[in-house]
C-alpha cells in the first residue's frame, strides 16, 4: 500500500503523523509526502523523522492537485488517502486495506457509520453534510453516510476511470484551479467511483481534533464548492448517458459471458431481460482541462450484504479497470485474468504478513 500524504505548512504534525503511519502492522510499503510549498520546513521535518520517505512537489495549488501527484507516483497496489494534521487515525489503515482485499474496489472512510465518530466535527459541519450526503444519494443513487471525509482507500488500477486533471498541465490560466484540483476532490472521487459502477464499502473511522497548526477549510465557501461539485458530476453522468446507444461486445477469449455477467474494462456483455443496456465504447477523445470530463452511464443497485455499494455488480471477481482501459473501452484479451492473478497475490502477501 502506498499512503499519500498531502502537505502544506504541517511540519509539527508530521512529527507525530509519519512514524505512527511507519508503525502500521503489516506494513507500509511506502508513504509519500507531497508538498505544496511549505514555508515551515515540511519536507525536512518529513525526511528526518521517516527516512525513506517519498517527497513529491505538487505541479499547481489545491489539494485535489496534491492528491492527483501522489496518486501518479504511488507505486502500490493499494492508494490511501491520509490527511497530515493528525486527525486520521494510522491503526485504522489495515481495515480499509482489509475490505479491499475482501472484495470492494473503494473503502470509503465515514464518521457516521456504526463505530465511527469525530472529536472536531461542529453542528454546523455536521448538519451541512448530512445535506450534502442527501443530495448525494439521491442524484447517484448510493448510500454514503459521509460524503465529506478525506480517509479512503483504492486499488491503484482504477486511477484512469478517475480522469484526474493531468499533473504535468500548467498552471490555470486566469489563476484559479482546474475542475477537481481543490477541495472538491473527495466529493468528486465519490461521484465518479459510484457512476462507474464499483463497489464499496464504509468503513467506520473515529477523526481526531487537528493537532497543531488551522484548517485550511472554509466552511460555507467549501459546502458550496461540494454542492456544486454534485449538480456538475451529475450533469457529466447525464451527457454521457445521452450519448451511449446499445452496442453488443464479444467477450475475450476464456471468460464466456453469461446472463447478466459483464467483464471488468469491457462494455457489459448483452443485456437480458430487465438489466441495463450495454453502453456504447467512450469516444477517444477528451474534453478540455476545464470542464468537468464525461462519465460513463450510470448504474446502481442495492447492496444485498446491506453495505454501502454503487454499480450494477457486474465487477464482482475483479477490481477496477486496468491500466489503459478506462470505463467502456476494451481492455486487452488476457488482461484481465493477469490482473487478477495480481490480486491474488496481494491476498496471499496480506494474509501472510497479517498471520
Amino acid at each position: 500500500m502506498s499512503v499519500i500524504v498531502p502537505t502544506r505548512n504541517e511540519a509539527r504534525n508530521l512529527e507525530v503523523v509519519l512514524p505512527a503511519v511507519a508503525a502500521v502492522r503489516p506494513a507500509v510499503h511506502e508513504v509519500v509526502v507531497v508538498d505544496g510549498n511549505s514555508v515551515d520546513g515540511t519536507i525536512e521535518t518529513a525526511q528526518r523523522v521517516l527516512p525513506g520517505v517519498r517527497i513529491v512537489r505538487q505541479t499547481r495549488k489545491g489539494k485535489g492537485n496534491a492528491m492527483a501527484c501522489g496518486f501518479a507516483a504511488a507505486t502500490g497496489d493499494v492508494v490511501v488517502m491520509f490527511d497530515a494534521d493528525g486527525s486520521a487515525d494510522p491503526a485504522e489503515i489495515p481495515r480499509f486495506v482489509q475490505a479491499l482485499v475482501d472484495g470492494a474496489d473503494f473503502a470509503k472512510g465515514s464518521r457516521f457509520a456504526k463505530g465511527g465518530g469525530s472529536e472536531d466535527i461542529t453542528l454546523l459541519r455536521r448538519s451541512g453534510n448530512f445535506g450534502l450526503n442527501l443530495v448525494a444519494n439521491t442524484l447517484f443513487g448510493t448510500r454514503y453516510t459521509d460524503l465529506c471525509y478525506g480517509y479512503n482507500a483504492f486499488w491503484t488500477d482504477i486511477l484512469p476511470m478517475l480522469e484526474l486533471p493531468a499533473v504535468d498541465m500548467p498552471p490555470h490560466p486566469d489563476g484559479g484551479m482546474y475542475w477537481g484540483d481543490g477541495f472538491e476532490i473527495e466529493t468528486l472521487l465519490n461521484c465518479r467511483i459510484a457512476a462507474a459502477g464499483l463497489a464499496i464499502t464504509e468503513i467506520p473511522s473515529v477523526e481526531k481534533e487537528r493537532m497543531f497548526g488551522d484548517t485550511n477549510l472554509r466552511t460555507f465557501a467549501d459546502g458550496t464548492r461540494v454542492l456544486r461539485t454534485l449538480a456538475a458530476e451529475r450533469r457529466r453522468a447525464a451527457r454521457e448517458e445521452q450519448v451511449t446507444a446499445p452496442a453488443a461486445i464479444t467477450p475475450p477469449a476464456g471468460h464466456p459471458a453469461a446472463p447478466g455477467d459483464g467483464i471488468v474494462g469491457h462494455v457489459p456483455a448483452p443485456s437480458v431481460s430487465g438489466s441495463t443496456p450495454p453502453a456504447a465504447p467512450r469516444p477517444a477523445s477528451r474534453p478540455g482541462p476545464t470542464d468537468a470530463p464525461t462519465l460513463p452511464p450510470y448504474r446502481s443497485q442495492p447492496s444485498s450484504a446491506g453495505r454501502p455499494v454503487a454499480g450494477d455488480g457486474r465487477h464482482q471477481g475483479g477490481h477496477g479497470v486496468p491500466n489503459g482501459a478506462g470505463p467502456g473501452r476494451a481492455a486487452a484479451p488476457g488482461h484481465q485474468e493477469g490482473r487478477r492473478s495480481d490480486q491474488v497475490g496481494v491476498r496471499y502477501a496480506w494474509g501472510e504478513e497479517a498471520s
